[in-house]
């Protein structure tokens, strides 16, 4: 099972961590600098869903934005007794 929205597609995405140093131009300094970076993911929220897939259940991820949506049918957790 993927760490991917079931519905849109949506994944992580990687970027970096910027640190800068020195003062900005606009308040007097010289101009700020990169000073190092560091690689980081940028995750989405996904929520493990239990849902209704060509009249079978699946457990899935699917993500906020999505479950906001709702364009999907959702099946109910068994019943505790």
């Amino acid at each position: 099972m993927l760490k991917q929205c079931a519905i849109c597609g949506k994944k992580a995405l990687t970027g970096k961590k910027v640190v800068r140093k020195g003062m900005p131009k606009k308040q007097g300094g010289t101009g700020s600098k990169i000073s190092r970076w560091s690689k980081r993911s940028f995750n989405p929220n996904l929520q493990k869903m239990r849902l209704l897939v060509k009249g079978k259940t699946v457990r899935a991820f699917v993500c906020a934005k999505c479950i906001k949506k709702g364009g999907f049918t959702k099946v109910a957790g068994k019943s505790k007794k």
